[in-house]
């Protein structure tokens, strides 16, 4: 008699009060966000590097309290990262993966944009840089955004959601609804696309087993999105 292939187990990273804390500090932060977006839409010349900065503390913070947690239940960064680049093969073969992924995730993009009719540079258009200062401090928010961003939603919650739920699938899913909701000041139809891009970095990281070709990809396309908007507009 040929055995059942054994099933394989995740494990949470961190303690589930970790978890909790962290999902209504997100929450906060989320109200927070659309209650400063109403706010500048209204203003002729929104003052934007103030809230770049303060974006790029608090994502920063955010990492620094899921490493604390992680390493307090026992774990690593790499727990939340997948793998460290130990040679220049493994860092250039993620770097191929992250142009790729960015090429056909963007022309999925396009077209679930089209389905929805959501129009994303219209709902961020007081966010953009405007000055050259505000596009350089544009992309250290961009940098800041793919690091911590996907280490949060793909590298911390995205297990953790499995972790709790023992299914892949849904855990995939939690996390998507998590990373749309937390844009929900760019309105519905653009949080759920942003969601649906969400599950695409969530099913590259789990695919990978790591966040480190995300990271790329998404640090790239919100540098390249900030930059190109500007000029539209």
């Amino acid at each position: 008699m040929v055995p059942a292939p054994a099933q394989r187990t995740a494990t949470a990273i961190a303690h589930p009060l970790h978890t909790a804390v962290l999902v209504v500090a997100m929450f906060f932060w989320t109200l927070s966000g659309r209650i400063t977006a109403g706010r500048m839409r209204a203003s002729a010349t929104p003052h934007v590097i103030p809230l770049y900065i303060t974006s790029i503390l608090f994502e920063w913070a955010v990492l620094a309290f899921i490493i604390w947690g992680v390493r307090r239940h026992g774990g690593s960064l790499e727990a939340v990262l997948g793998p460290s680049w130990t040679s220049a093969r493994r860092f250039f073969k993620d770097l191929g993966i992250a142009v790729a992924f960015w090429f056909v995730s963007g022309l999925l993009l396009v077209a679930f944009s089209r389905l929805l009719r959501a129009d994303t540079g219209a709902q961020v258009q007081f966010l953009l840089p405007r000055t050259s200062v505000e596009v350089a401090v544009w992309i250290l928010v961009a940098i800041t955004a793919g690091i911590c961003e996907e280490a949060l939603f793909r590298g911390y919650l995205q297990r953790q959601f499995i972790a709790f739920t023992h299914s892949v699938p849904l855990g995939l899913i939690l996390s998507a609804v998590v990373f749309g909701a937390g844009h929900a000041y760019q309105g519905l139809r653009s949080a759920t696309l942003i969601g649906i891009y969400g599950l695409m970095f969530g099913l590259l990281a789990e695919r990978r087993k790591s966040v480190r070709p995300g990271m790329m990809a998404h640090a790239w396309q919100d540098t390249l999105s900030g930059i190109a908007l500007r000029f539209r507009q």
